[in-house]
């Protein structure tokens, strides 16, 4: 009487059998968002480099506007003097001195006084009268000095606001490139993985490239969420 032996082997899983192909297919996913991520890093480089360009075109006209009004306050400071002069001699008890001093101070108040410092030493003047003890100058007046440098502080704001974009764009694409790397290392193992023979060695391999690359793409799909464009 004879005897027969079974030769079958286990039957090998779904995953076992086609892990070549899962890893082909992985190589090809991770490549394909490693270089979504370095484009989109290309792009925030981009964009760093346009907003660096026109912070500093807007911090160079607000440092333009800031020397005009300053030039307009130096005026006007001597305008200043030379009316509070005038204005003493119209006090004289000279009648011609007097007149002709009340003379001048009218042509040149019409001449040389812009409407808000005109407004200023009006200010002023009402002010004195009121409070003696203390003394207001018209260059003082908050008004007068928006008038002069509010333009200033305007465009030297928009372009600390533009710096600043470029500053986080540049912090954004730095994050870009780190993920990128970290793609690169997935891409790296899962080689490996795809052409060791030893199916421990490449579900170790792709195990650890899947949770590198999660970990990546995960904090590139933050990234949009960081950008205050």
């Amino acid at each position: 009487m004879s005897t027969s032996v079974s030769s079958d082997a286990p039957a090998q899983s779904f995953f076992h059998r086609n892990v070549e192909l899962i890893v082909a297919i992985l190589l090809g996913l991770v490549s394909i968002v490693t270089a979504y991520a370095s484009f989109q890093s290309a792009l925030y480089d981009g964009t760093m480099t346009q907003k660096y360009t026109v912070g500093s075109n807007l911090a160079t006209e607000a440092e333009s506007l800031y020397l005009e009004g300053n030039q307009q306050y130096v005026q006007d400071a001597q305008l200043y003097d030379r009316l509070t002069d005038l204005q003493l001699d119209t006090a004289s008890d000279d009648p011609a001195l007097a007149a002709r001093a009340q003379e001048k101070y009218d042509v040149i108040y019409f001449q040389s006084v812009s409407d808000d410092f005109g407004a200023a030493i009006t200010w002023a003047d009402e002010q004195n009268a009121a409070d003696p003890d203390l003394y207001y100058s018209p260059l003082d007046n908050e008004d007068y000095l928006d008038s002069l440098y509010g333009s200033y502080y305007e465009q030297k704001q928009l372009a600390d606001d533009t710096i600043a974009k470029g500053d986080t764009a540049n912090g954004l694409s730095d994050r870009l490139t780190l993920n990128t790397v970290l793609m690169a290392i997935s891409l790296f193992l899962l080689g490996i993985a795809a052409v060791v023979s030893k199916f421990q060695v490449k579900v170790i391999l792709g195990g650890v490239a899947i949770v590198i690359f999660v970990t990546a793409a995960i904090l590139t799909a933050f990234i949009p969420f960081l950008w205050i464009g």
